[in-house]
C-alpha cells in the first residue's frame, strides 16, 4: 500500500454537517513562460467532531471514500481562526 496524502489548508466553508472544504495551495512553474504560479484545489473532509471552523488552518489526511467526492479527514486543527463575526449595521450604533 502507498503513503496517504497529507495536505494543510484552509477551511473555506462549515455549513455541512460533519463535512469541512478545506482550499489548499500549492507552487507550480508555467509551462511557457516559467514564472512560479499558485494552484488552489478544494477538498471535502470529514469532520467527526466539528472542531474545525470557518477560517481555520487544518491537516486533512486522504481515507477511503466516505461519500460522492469526500475522500479526506481532519487530523488536526493547526491554527484557530481569529473571529470571523462581521458586525451588523446596527450593532454598530
Amino acid at each position: 500500500m502507498g503513503k496517504q496524502k497529507e495536505f494543510t489548508g484552509i477551511v473555506t466553508s462549515d455549513k455541512m454537517q460533519k463535512t469541512v472544504v478545506v482550499k489548499t495551495m500549492h507552487l507550480t512553474k508555467h509551462a511557457k513562460y516559467s514564472k512560479t504560479v499558485r494552484r488552489y484545489n478544494k477538498f471535502k473532509a470529514h469532520d467527526e467532531k466539528g472542531i474545525a471552523k470557518l477560517g481555520d488552518t487544518v491537516s486533512i489526511v486522504e481515507t477511503r471514500p466516505l461519500s460522492k467526492d469526500k475522500r479526506f479527514m481532519v487530523q488536526q486543527v493547526i491554527k484557530k481562526a481569529v473571529s470571523t463575526h462581521v458586525p451588523a449595521p446596527e450593532e454598530i450604533v
